[in-house]
């Protein structure tokens, strides 16, 4: 395998790659910074007297009209935040998010769901909103704020026979199964009641807009919080297909496991169901926000940039190897490059070690670039990755040096899948805490 340049003597820390560390930090923080929900309110929904423009639609609320709001997702706060600044007392609504709301607005009904599992008020939540919008009338305006992580955070399974701690065992399956978010959320959909379509069918008749913080491949805007308002792309056979091909059959508790079993999924709303006569969809902020900030950022570091997102969705040690083959491409004949990567990788865990996928990322990467002038970060910009307190990592051609003389051992820790200790013991976990938005991943990969 070919390597980049390795700087000359022992490539223990030294100045330049801790400079390189934070300046792959800055880039990430930057990117959070820019692709803001203020931001993306401030250019997208916008009150002027009495007519609400959300993207390039115009809604007339000058007859004291109904407005309600649901808001669900690691942004459901943030965004509720955003629209009631606008509307204030001309709204009521329910938000629904992972953290407990530092403020709560006049008017809003605040639950905190459970993440990644669902829990007691992810179900309460999930009733409360079914009723609201069935009381809904063809009048009324429905305005859905949805984000990422709303799968979890409001959830009541299709049949009755389903406990809560059935549901989060098989959310927990599903989430280690080593299937991609899609098809994670095409199960999610066919096991629940508020997923797939079916809140806008609860919502129907009502006139029904959805705003939308997305943290999914741009292709499958559907599978947001596993589609509660958008027409369902995925099918019944495509869940038993996936069930398969993943082996989760034998992993799932009894009562979800019957449902496969005796093929009794019932199907979701798809593309031409009354429930969306009078349904629309925006889509104000995604990954390609964050990645074009960060590549700002970059750029103005000094670094020749290109954006890759081939990978998105790959196993995390392929994403890698084929990222770091790119880079090795891109720094022939450029002194400094920036190679930019949205969206996410999967990893199967096999152990119960505390981490996630991007510090798993950037550890697998660790052992590839030692010795190298490359710096690598990997990082969530929802603030949480896996089950750790990180949102992700830094590596860089100095990290197996000074893991060996901190006395660790990087290969047990990435067969553990127990990258956050590691990276805590050397000061090189990235802690935000929540952000309040979920756009997927970012990885800054710099070579200089």
């Amino acid at each position: 395998m070919a390597h980049l340049p390795e700087a000359g003597g022992s490539q223990a820390d030294n100045p330049t790659a801790r400079q390189m560390r934070q300046t792959a930090r800055d880039i990430f923080l930057h990117a959070l910074r820019e692709a803001s929900i203020e931001e993306a309110f401030r250019r997208h929904v916008h009150l002027d007297r009495s007519v609400l423009r959300i993207g390039e639609d115009l809604y007339d609320l000058s007859e004291e009209r109904r407005i309600f709001a649901v808001a669900i997702g690691k942004a459901a706060y943030s965004m509720m935040d955003g629209l009631h600044g606008q509307l204030g007392t001309r709204m009521a609504g329910i938000a629904v998010g992972a953290t407990e709301a530092a403020e709560q607005g006049l008017g809003v009904q605040y639950f905190r769901g459970g993440h990644p599992a669902p829990n007691r008020e992810s179900w309460q939540a999930a009733e409360t909103v079914l009723r609201a919008l069935k009381q809904q009338g063809p009048a009324a305006l429905v305005i859905f704020l949805v984000s990422g992580g709303g799968s979890a955070l409001l959830e009541k399974p299709i049949s009755d026979d389903i406990s809560l701690d059935d549901l989060a065992a098989a959310y927990s399956k599903l989430v280690l199964s080593g299937g991609t978010i899609v098809e994670i959320n095409a199960l999610r959909k066919h096991l629940s009641a508020v997923k797939g379509g079916r809140l806008a069918r609860a919502a129907a008749p009502a006139q029904q807009v959805s705003i939308l913080v997305s943290d999914v491949p741009d292709n499958a805007p559907d599978a947001l919080a596993s589609g509660p308002t958008m027409p369902d792309a995925s099918t019944v056979k495509d869940c038993y297909r996936i069930a398969e091909k993943y082996g989760l059959l034998p992993q799932l508790p009894e009562s979800v496991r019957r449902l496969f079993a005796e093929r009794k999924l019932e199907e979701t709303p798809k593309a031409g169901d009354e429930a969306f006569a009078r349904s629309r969809w925006w889509t104000v902020l995604s990954n390609a926000e964050v990645r074009q900030a960060a590549a700002a950022a970059a750029a103005r570091a000094g670094f020749a940039v290109t954006v890759d997102n081939s990978c998105d969705d790959w196993d995390y040690a392929a994403a890698a190897d084929y990222l770091l083959g790119r880079l090795r491409e891109l720094r022939q004949g450029v002194s400094r490059v920036c190679l930019i990567s949205g969206g996410e990788v999967t990893v199967r865990v096999e152990d119960g070690g505390v981490g996630g996928r991007n510090q798993q990322f950037a550890l697998y990467c660790a052992s590839k670039i030692a010795g190298q002038n490359v710096t690598i970060l990997s990082a969530g910009t929802d603030g949480i990755d896996g089950n750790s307190p990180a949102t992700g990592a830094v590596v860089d051609g100095s990290t197996a040096e000074r893991a060996r003389a901190s006395g660790l051992d990087a290969a047990a820790a990435l067969a553990r899948f127990d990258a956050f200790p590691f990276f805590t013991a050397l000061g090189d976990a990235i802690v935000t805490g929540p952000t309040g938005n979920n756009l997927r991943d970012l990885r800054v990969m710099l070579a200089y």
